[in-house]
């Protein structure tokens, strides 16, 4: 009876198998992301051996081993990218994946080997790994496309960038060198300089009329001067 008792606990451990727990971990994808582990360590004589693996933990030892510890340093490692950075002495065998990327998604198994049978701690992780965000945005310039109308002799098309503070009317030049705004701009412009040039001549000479009126008069007097000689 005691016999068939014990078979029945060895045929369920072996096919139980040691309770294994689950955890989620989240990271995104340029940072550093840590998968947490850790067993407890009472002395020296409790510090062991453990190892992490790519997928789920199996009945012994990890299934894909990406790192390996003795419990005092690592023994193996698969990448640089993959470091136990936390204190192996104190039971901390946390799995840092450095500069994550998506591909590292998926199971992680952490296998704690303590003495005894089935007595290995194990743990799988979930992990995942999501695209970096964008944080910066990048300048944008704006420019301003102007065509002419159809049918126009003027250039098909022109950018305008208008860069000229705003001054008072005083002070504003009385030409430009810069390119007109628009087709319409250059009509006005061309306008105004013409009406400029046509009233220029006007007031140019001004005492034009004077010498015509004082000429008038000397003719004037010296007709009233022979007169007066005649009679």
């Amino acid at each position: 009876m005691l016999s068939y008792i014990c078979l029945n606990w060895v045929l369920l451990v072996l096919f139980a198998g040691p309770t294994v727990s689950e955890l989620v971990v989240i990271g995104e994808a340029g940072q550093d992301v840590t998968v947490p582990c850790h067993y407890s360590v009472r002395d020296r004589s409790g510090i062991t051996s453990m190892c992490w693996g790519r997928d789920r933990c199996p009945n012994s030892k990890c299934s894909q081993p990406i790192i390996w510890t003795d419990g005092w340093r690592v023994t193996e490692q698969h990448s640089s990218r993959y470091q136990l950075k936390g204190d192996l002495q104190k039971g901390d065998v946390s799995l840092t994946i450095v500069n994550a990327r998506e591909g590292d998604s998926g199971i992680y198994c952490c296998r704690v080997e303590l003495p005894g049978w089935f007595n290995d701690q194990l743990m799988n992780h979930k992990v995942v790994i999501t695209k970096a965000r964008i944080s910066t945005a990048s300048p944008h310039t704006y420019t301003s496309e102007q065509t002419s109308a159809p049918g126009s002799t003027s250039e098909p098309s022109f950018t305008v960038t208008r860069t000229w503070p705003s001054v008072s009317a005083s002070e504003a030049p009385q030409t430009a060198s810069a390119p007109c705004g628009g087709t319409s701009d250059c009509l006005e412009v061309t306008a105004n300089l013409q009406n400029a040039s046509v009233s220029l001549p006007s007031q140019q000479h001004p005492e034009h009329g004077l010498y015509i009126g004082i000429g008038s008069c000397a003719a004037l007097l010296l007709i009233l001067i022979l007169a007066l000689f005649l009679t």
